[in-house]
């Protein structure tokens, strides 16, 4: 039995997480096994989310911000995600939809954040004719 399994039964035998809790996080694991540790780079031979903020032509701003998010990384806050017991994500979502992001990230998938980033193909946003944003992956 690998450490991860035995650390998931581990908490469920404390009571740190409830049976419902500890199978979606042995589903998890058995999903990310079983397509291998470089399952993003397989799928869309991408390594990185990129976010690229440049002024526009004429912008009295020079500042740019360049910013690189390892798809692994993104992939490992989704199967954090299912550690926050529910009242928070009840809390959470409440938030969230109090701002206008009509969203319950409790039910976001692996293979749901796969589509949306494989859309990501080359986003633009202009932002007031003051700034260009630019998302893609590489």
């Amino acid at each position: 039995m690998n450490e991860e399994r035995k650390r998931i039964l581990e908490m469920l035998a404390e009571g740190k997480i409830n049976t419902d809790e500890a199978e979606r996080l042995l589903s998890a694991l058995s999903n990310g096994t079983e397509k291998g540790s470089d399952t993003t780079e397989k799928v869309w031979g991408h390594k990185y989310l990129r976010v690229v903020v440049e002024p526009a032509p004429g912008s009295v701003s020079t500042e740019r911000v360049n910013i690189r998010v390892p798809l692994k990384l993104i992939r490992a806050g989704l199967k954090l995600a299912s550690f926050i017991p529910k009242d928070a994500q009840v809390k959470v979502n409440e938030a969230l939809h109090e701002k206008g992001i009509d969203t319950d990230f409790s039910r976001i998938k692996p293979e749901d954040l796969e589509e949306l980033i494989g859309q990501l193909d080359n986003l633009t946003v202009d932002v007031e004719g003051k700034e260009k944003i630019r998302v893609f992956c590489e």
